[in-house]
Formats: structure tokens, sequence, C-alpha cells
């Protein structure tokens, strides 16, 4: 017999899955989200290491995002920006490259020394200006090919492109090849020139905590995995049984395919963050940097984007890397973040490593924006994998499997 009841049982507490729970809420259903970890969040959760904040694997919070705007609050979380650019570690020295029209200062180092040329330049203003005013759906039904081709299309010069936004947008895509949809570049690239790119004072996992806190008491149960959905609702690892007229899967996409068998899920990017402590912080400015030569993905230091990322007297500084934690793999980053932040990392000392299996979803053409959230009679899917891999495509895709249970629900 069912030890528990609602009207939807929603399995996972990630974006996805805390934006259904709280539209359900909101909507005057009894919901129940069941997590089997001990926290909220997924892979946007944030740990204690040692006095310093260690995010799940690297994460930036974007401010343009409709689905941000709409769910969040954003004064509570005390956002600490990035600096609006990077800097990129090439074999002619470090180039930096700013947004002019919020750091105008700036501009001037585009067109001179090591930085782009003005074809370049031009060329890159030109693809900005019009992915910054044209509205979203006119980019989302722009004809489609892969990122690389877009660049291309764009006049932008193949130097600059493999110098500068080649690394850059690996970090953006998990992927080297920009082979991402051009569609999907366009509205990210949109969204960073819409938004400001910043951090939580708390790291990440502030952000999933504040939906989790607006939803009814008793509506979240941690630590509560699922064996299977049943006839009734779902059955639980405990062997425990929660009934429920409708069920959200709301997870990540392995889970997601074990609890819905036959349900098709995208292959998925890798990414390994290695987290440092330093006596002293190698950079003193806010600012992401990438590799040209592609030994990393990028490189921050965090204390200097939030202070309280690392304790009094001390910074942090993560590097990322595409795919897993390989022996030896630790000692050549070091090697390369010596060169790039031109000092000794002997003194470094490891606070953490993570690795993200499924960090983000692949997204190489023909890539649907969206996809059904109903995959049959009282079943809905939600997660970043039902749209683009995003804080904005898992907030959108949960909002739209409440939509569905609502509509079939009658309500």
């Amino acid at each position: 017999m069912p030890t528990d009841e609602a009207d939807v049982v929603v399995v996972g507490a990630g974006l996805a899955g805390l934006a259904c729970a709280s539209d359900l809420s909101a909507a005057g259903m009894k919901v129940r989200v069941l997590e089997a970890s001990d926290g909220v969040g997924g892979r946007m959760r944030s740990d204690r290491v040692d006095g310093f904040v260690v995010d799940r694997g690297f994460q930036v919070f974007n401010t343009a995002y409709p689905q941000v705007k709409r769910r969040l609050e954003l004064r509570p979380l005390r956002l600490r920006p990035f600096t609006p650019g990077f800097l990129a570690h090439t074999g002619r020295g470090r180039i930096r490259f700013s947004d002019p029209s919020r750091r105008p200062r700036h501009a001037a180092g585009l067109v001179s020394g090591h930085g782009a040329g003005t074809r370049d330049l031009l060329a890159l203003g030109r693809l900005s200006v019009r992915d910054a005013l044209v509205p979203a759906g006119a980019l989302k039904r722009g004809k489609e090919h892969t990122t690389r081709h877009a660049l291309n299309a764009s006049g932008l010069s193949g130097t600059f492109v493999e110098d500068a936004l080649r690394p850059f947008l690996s970090g953006v895509f998990l992927e080297d090849e920009l082979e991402t949809s051009s569609r999907v570049f366009h509205l990210v690239w949109r969204s960073m020139l819409r938004g400001t790119l910043c951090l939580p004072a708390a790291g990440v996992g502030a952000v999933p905590d504040q939906l989790a806190a607006s939803l009814p008491p008793g509506t979240l149960r941690l630590g509560h995995p699922v064996q299977r959905l049943t006839d009734d609702g779902v059955l639980g690892v405990d062997g425990t049984e929660t009934a429920a007229r409708a069920v959200v899967v709301a997870t990540g996409p392995g889970p997601a395919a074990r609890l819905l068998p036959g349900l098709p899920v995208p292959a998925y990017r890798t990414v390994t963050s290695y987290y440092h402590a330093a006596p002293k912080s190698p950079l003193t400015e806010p600012t992401l940097m990438t590799d040209a030569r592609r030994r990393f993905v990028n490189t921050c230091v965090l204390s200097e984007v939030v202070p309280g990322y690392a304790p009094r007297g001390a910074a942090l500084v993560v590097t990322s890397v595409l795919g897993e934690d390989l022996p030896g793999r630790e000692d050549a980053v070091r090697e390369a973040l010596a060169e790039a932040y031109d000092t000794d990392t002997a003194e470094w000392s490891r606070v953490a490593v993570r690795t993200i299996a499924d960090a983000l979803p692949a997204m190489p053409p023909p890539q649907p924006l969206t996809r059904t959230t109903r995959v049959g009679s009282g079943r809905y899917v939600c997660g970043d994998h039902r749209a683009t891999g995003s804080v904005q495509g898992a907030l959108a895709s949960g909002g739209r499997a409440a939509r569905a249970v609502l509509r079939h629900s009658g309500r």
C-alpha cells in the first residue's frame, strides 16, 4: 500500500524539477519532489571544502535569461560580476578581449598590438549587434549550421577564430570543434551580450536553494532515490510507494532513461575542474582566461570574483579541461597555468577535483530547441536534455512539463 499520496510526483530536485514543482504548486496541486541526494540543485551545487567554496564544476550565472528574470530574486543572491570579456593566453602573449560597449577604454586594445585586427573587430561587431538586437524568435527560426560555419560566414579570420573564439566557446559548449548548432550559438551569444555573467556570494548552489525555499512546506524529500515508476506512482529504493496520478521525471539523462525505458537522450559532454589554493592571487581581476593551445579550457581566480570563495590569506583558482581526470593530467595543467599566469605554481595545493560526466548535452545540428515533455499517460519528463543545455533550458523545460501536466489533468 502507498505510504504517501500526491497529485504529482516530481523525481529530481535539479533546476527543471524545482521549476516544475513550483508551477504545479502555484496552480494548487499537491506535489512531492523526491531527490536521491542530500541536497537540491543536481549539477548546480556548492560544497565547503577546508574553508573554500567549491562548485560542482566551474559555472557562471547569466542574468539575461528570461526564466531567471521570471523565477528568481537576484538581490538576495548578492551577485558578483566577472569582467565583461576574457583574456586569451596565446603564443604571441596575453590578449584581452572586452565588450567595448561596457568597457570603452579597452576598445583600442582590440585593434592594436596582439589584439584583433580591424577586419575581425568589425566582423565581430556586426555579428554581436545583430545577435543582441534581433528578436530571439528570429534567431530561433534562422538557418541552422555549425557554429564554425556561422563564424566563418560572418567574415572572421581563421586566426582570430582559432586563437580567441574557439578556446572561449569550447568552455561554453564543452566541445572543441565548434560543432554546436549555430542557432544555439547565436542565442547564447545574445544572452551574454544582454546580461551579466556573475556568481552568487554563497556559491552557485544558492540559485536552486532559493527555488527550493519557495516550495510549500513538506513538498521536498531529500535522500529518497526512486527505484522505478509504478502504475500508481513511484516506488522508492527503500520500498516505500508514493501514489500520484502523474509523475514527472526531472533527473539527469542516465536515470531518466532508466525510469522511462525507450526515452531518447542525447550524448553528454564531460568536464573536469581542478580547484587549487594559492598563497596569493596570480591575477588580480575577476577575469576568465583561455588557452589558445587548448591545454585547458579556461581558468579563473574565483576569489577575485567572490572574495568569500577563499579564506583570508588565500586565493582559489579553478581550471577546467574537457573529459575526465586522467593520470598525470593535473600536473600538465599546473605546468600550463604556470606559463599562463606567469607564476610559480609549485606552492599551489589541490583543494578539490570535480568531474561532471553529464555536464552539458551535445547540441550539434539539427538541434531541436524544445522537445515534448509528455511521454505517455501520466508520464512526463523535463531537463536540459529536453531543451538547450543551460539554466534557461532547464528552467523552461520544467515550466513546459508543468503546463503539460495541468493541461492533461483538466486544470
